[in-house]
């Protein structure tokens, strides 16, 4: 197992992490955090779980009663109804609807949160990409898509303007984000982005290679970032085609890497 030092077998005191997605083929938080919990000298492992949507809720429920299990990982498409299921959600999970992480606590009850978010700006910033006062457009408001459309307004984003096919759920986060972050956002009719500093596709269109493009790069002014959240492959068909129009791109593997300090926080590693 990749999560233990070499000639370490996993054992029956070892701690577990399950990763829960549909597909898992491209997760990539085994191969970040194994690694962390071996620098850590933790007897622990990080494992994916495929869970199909209609299985989930039963999924969720045998994990949350093995009594070794510390956390979840949840990735496309659950992220949304994993909170559900929940005991108790923290700050950013409450406000955008969505949970990418849950952990045990101390009274057996599971707290939901997400860092999808923070740790998209986390690494945009890092990239030299910065939010503050820049006009960004986010395609995709799904359990990721939600959580980064806040951090952006938190981040200081001047407006942020919104697509997504589903108009009940582009419209019911816009409302909740107004709430917080008036005047700053907007609904797009439509994913065809012009003005903007940066664009985002925070759909899981690239995951295959026959997948339509979420919004083409061809209008975007000269200079405009294109980001993606799919990390596998890293070289979407969106960002190829952006970067042969000499648009910088950001890689999605740069959002869970910028979450990495706040796993450690949230779980307690050390």
């Amino acid at each position: 197992m990749t999560g233990h030092p070499p000639g370490t077998p996993i054992k029956g005191t070892t701690r577990l992490y399950a990763v829960l997605g549909d597909p898992v083929a491209q997760v990539q938080a085994p191969a970040l955090m194994n690694p962390l919990f071996a620098r850590l000298g933790m007897d622990a492992v990080l494992v994916p779980v495929h869970a199909r949507p209609p299985h989930l809720d039963a999924v969720v429920r045998g994990l949350r009663g093995i009594d070794n299990l510390d956390g979840m990982f949840v990735t496309v498409p659950h992220k949304v109804a994993v909170r559900r299921l929940a005991d108790r959600c923290g700050p950013t999970a409450d406000i955008v609807g969505s949970a990418n992480v849950l952990r045990r606590e101390a009274d057996g009850a599971w707290l939901a949160e997400n860092f999808d978010g923070s740790g998209f700006v986390t690494g945009l910033v890092a990239a030299g990409h910065r939010p503050k006062g820049a006009h960004v457009a986010l395609v995709g408001t799904g359990g990721a898509g939600s959580a980064i459309a806040a951090a952006l307004l938190a981040a200081g984003v001047d407006r942020l303007s919104a697509y997504d096919t589903d108009t009940a759920k582009l419209g019911a986060l816009v409302a909740r984000l107004d709430a917080h972050w008036p005047g700053r956002v907007r609904a797009l009719d439509g994913p065809h982005l012009r003005d903007v500093d940066i664009a985002v596709n925070a759909t899981p269109l690239g995951l295959r290679p026959d997948d339509p493009l979420p919004f083409s790069p061809d209008g975007l002014p000269p200079g405009g970032v294109v980001a993606d959240i799919v990390m596998k492959p890293r070289e979407t068909r969106l960002l190829r085609e952006a970067a042969a129009l000499g648009h910088p791109v950001h890689h999605g593997i740069h959002m869970l890497e910028g979450q990495l300090d706040a796993y450690q926080a949230f779980f307690g590693l050390s």
